[in-house]
């Protein structure tokens, strides 16, 4: 008889209210495969994306792109995990679920001083801040204007930039600006009067050469390169389709965009041990049992999570 274990689903198109947690079969890890047993997934906005009506999503669909757990199998050909190590993952296909099973490639260990679902938060919005950060080059002489500073690869940007020696004008919410203050930005709100606002700011803390746009509004974009010198130094995340008319770099998956590879594969273990040692935060402000996964995602949703979201099993 085969093992089971739980996972969510979304059974139809449509809001959280599709979503069910059913029973589903474990299978063996194939050649090159590590299975783990999840103790903890991130939520992301991806995942309630990958249901909504016109996603082009087929249901079931299965949920979850970045879990934190340990071994339990590993298939042949895997020489770097065993049964018993405690492990991180991304980018997974169905991580809300007891057990999942990813390529060794896209699996590292996770450090004594990174908790569980701390871990389970790090990886989707981290890696695409070293991407970023990498892409426009920041070092310890930029000014890094970033645009969406609140929200997870937003927040990463700005402390990623900060390790880089870089001062960093963080644009959000007020409600979000003590936070971003103790990452070490200079924060300021968006909405009309952003490009004065942040211009007032330059006399103090020099002129702004690198942007990066977390959020994809064309304030964002227009802001940038009105400011930024050598669009090269110009990224965004969300707004891939007016990057190639700007000159400006598109990071990421979609048409034309840069994947960043080998960007990406490497800064998992850098990731883990930064967050290991403090040298960056991952604010979680919400977990939620498996069976609670609908509920995870209408926060989501609402765009005011203040941080990331995680759901745990055990």
């Amino acid at each position: 008889m085969a093992d089971m274990g739980r996972a969510v689903v979304a059974t139809a198109l449509g809001g959280p209210e599709v979503l069910r947690l059913v029973e589903a079969e474990v299978t063996p890890p194939g050649p090159g495969e590590v299975q783990v047993r999840v103790h903890a997934a991130g939520v992301n906005p991806w995942d309630w994306k990958s249901y909504a009506p016109g996603s082009g999503g087929r249901p079931p669909v299965r949920l979850g792109l970045e879990v934190a757990g340990v071994v339990q199998a590993v298939g042949t050909g895997v020489r770097w995990y065993s049964p018993g190590d405690e492990v991180v993952a991304w980018p997974v296909t169905g991580g809300y679920a007891d057990v999942v099973t990813a390529p060794q490639r896209v699996v590292v260990r996770r450090p004594d001083g990174l908790d569980v679902v701390r871990a389970a938060g790090l990886l989707g919005a981290g890696v695409t801040a070293v991407h970023a950060v990498d892409a426009t080059g920041v070092d310890d002489e930029d000014v890094v204007l970033v645009h969406g500073a609140s929200g997870g690869v937003g927040r990463m940007v700005v402390q990623l930039a900060v390790l880089r020696g870089a001062r960093v004008i963080a644009t959000a919410s007020p409600a979000s600006h003590d936070c971003l203050r103790r990452f070490g930005a200079e924060p300021v709100t968006y909405g009309p009067g952003l490009l004065d606002r942040v211009r007032d700011l330059e006399p103090a803390l020099g002129r702004v050469t690198v942007a990066i746009d977390a959020v994809g509004t064309r304030e964002a974009l227009d802001t940038s390169v009105a400011l930024v010198r050598d669009r090269r130094r110009v990224a965004t995340l969300v707004a891939l389709e007016r990057a190639a008319g700007l000159g400006v770099l598109a990071l990421g998956h979609g048409a034309g965009a840069d994947p960043g590879h080998d960007v990406r594969e490497a800064a998992r273990s850098q990731l883990t041990t930064l967050a290991a040692d403090g040298s960056v935060e991952v604010l979680v402000t919400g977990t939620y049992p498996l069976e609670q996964a609908a509920a995870a995602h209408v926060r989501s949703r609402d765009g005011h999570t203040g941080g990331k979201l995680v759901l745990v099993t055990r």
